[in-house]
């Protein structure tokens, strides 16, 4: 009997598996902090045998290297991929043993769309297929985006993914279980958040939009949909094709208040980590707010500049550990110092926290018909397609620093989807000096508020 335990990274929208039987495992996709897939095969009692990858990942740093040489394990690469480190390279109908009592064994299939290399691995029980680990090929309810390799591939690539979802289709039964390694909030997906937490090759059949239409209005479609591309997906494809080094995770250099000041001096990027309640009611000025708990990986490494030293804000050891686990799986390595507490000890003698309120779309509503103000929109174009507040001004969060400029004088209700990324902004335009509103509301809230509109602004 085989077993197929999956190891959630849900701050990037990605999943790892590890599969086996009763004595070995094949894992695929393993994020960069291995120590937790480390544990799962504890947990089942198995060696890892072999270590897969679907793709060089755009999205995230790979622990596969590394854990494939802490275990031993066959390090299987797609051979077509450009890496500069030694593995076993696999090619369309390769098959290796994952579990011999168990009958167990892995399958590549070509794939390409998501990159020209792309390999899905179809896992087979005594010959009969169980599942297929589809990386960015099939999702659930969606693809994975064909846009991330080079521009001028983007449709090729389009119209290849379309072919590989349908050869995925062609050749598996509909009981097949589907195991993405993307799509769970992941910007490697062609559509948002997957809507079901699993899937079959039968119930994708029924509904994936790549097996329903034909090309031409496939691809269409794909195109039109995509969405922006964080910036620090540029570095790594780069990192994971060299070979990343070891996480490290052993505790930054502590900051005291009068090196957080230097370093906010310097220009250097100070990130607090708290909810963005607290940090509206006090903060050290000049920080970043980006929640712990949030999309931090995500938004942080999208608005860092690449290699600026970064030092971390945090309520408590825990809480900063984590955050320094979730940034090492973009590549953000090393926190330069950090401290936790509060702003009572982030301050030096004699210094004020800073603050700023925090409103609903019912206040924004409601404000004096009088008031020189500036309404600030930092969703992305997509959303903003979809509806907003009538008369705002639209700078998506990932443009907003290099686009202060632009934002007339008067004071900014800024606002979101959900209040998150509307603290975020609201951290940076409190750090550049304007006086802000960090609306922390629902989006919804807008439209009951009756501020919203859908003629395009």
């Amino acid at each position: 009997m085989f077993f197929v335990d999956t190891i959630e990274v849900p701050g990037l929208g990605n999943r790892g598996h590890l599969a086996g039987g009763e004595h070995t495992a094949v894992v695929v996709d393993p994020p960069r902090d291995i120590d937790r897939v480390v544990a799962a095969a504890a947990r089942r009692g198995v060696r890892i045998g072999h270590v897969v990858e679907t793709h060089v990942h755009n999205d995230y740093v790979s622990g596969g290297l590394e854990l494939a040489r802490l275990t031993g394990a066959t390090y299987l690469v797609p051979a077509d991929a450009r890496v500069s480190f030694a593995r076993t390279p696999v090619r369309d109908g390769d098959e290796v043993t994952v579990d011999e009592a168990a009958g167990l064994t892995l399958r590549a299939l070509a794939t390409p769309g998501h990159t020209p290399h792309h390999t899905a691995y179809v896992l087979r029980e005594r010959g009969a297929e169980v599942a297929v680990f589809t990386g960015g090929s099939l999702l659930i309810g969606a693809v994975g985006r064909p846009d991330l390799v080079e521009p001028r591939l983007t449709e090729s690539l389009a119209r290849a993914q379309h072919a590989s979802v349908r050869r995925l289709a062609d050749e598996l039964p509909d009981a097949t279980t589907v195991l993405p390694t993307h799509g769970f909030g992941s910007f490697c997906s062609s559509s948002g958040r997957a809507t079901d937490d699993s899937t079959t090759i039968g119930k994708e059949r029924a509904s994936n939009d790549a097996l329903t239409r034909d090309v031409d209005a496939f691809v269409a479609d794909l195109l039109a949909g995509l969405d922006d591309v964080p910036a620090y997906y540029t570095h790594m494809a780069p990192l994971n094709a060299d070979g990343p080094a070891p996480i490290d995770l052993t505790p930054p250099a502590p900051a005291d208040a009068d090196e957080i000041a230097r370093r906010l001096a310097a220009g250097e990027w100070v990130v607090d980590l708290r909810h963005r309640v607290a940090f509206a009611e006090g903060h050290v000025s000049g920080s970043l707010n980006v929640e712990a708990d949030g999309k931090l990986a995500t938004y942080l490494a999208w608005l860092v500049p690449w290699g600026r030293p970064v030092t971390l804000l945090a309520e408590s050891p825990a809480q900063l550990a984590d955050a320094q686990r979730e940034l090492a799986r973009v590549g953000i390595d090393r926190p330069a110092a950090a401290a936790t507490g509060n702003p009572a000890r982030w301050l030096r003698d004699g210094e004020a926290a800073a603050s700023f309120p925090r409103a609903t779309f019912a206040d924004l509503a409601g404000r004096p018909a009088g008031e020189r103000a500036v309404v600030l929109d930092v969703r992305r174009d997509s959303e903003r397609a979809e509806g907003h507040v009538r008369g705002s001004l639209h700078i998506p969060l990932h443009s907003l620093r290099g686009r202060l400029g632009e934002i007339p004088d008067g004071r900014v209700w800024v606002h979101c989807a959900s209040g998150m990324r509307a603290a975020i902004a609201a951290s940076l335009l409190d750090g550049a000096g304007r006086e802000v509103v960090a609306v922390d509301d629902s989006f919804d809230g807008a439209e009951r508020a009756g501020l919203t509109t859908t003629t395009p602004a």
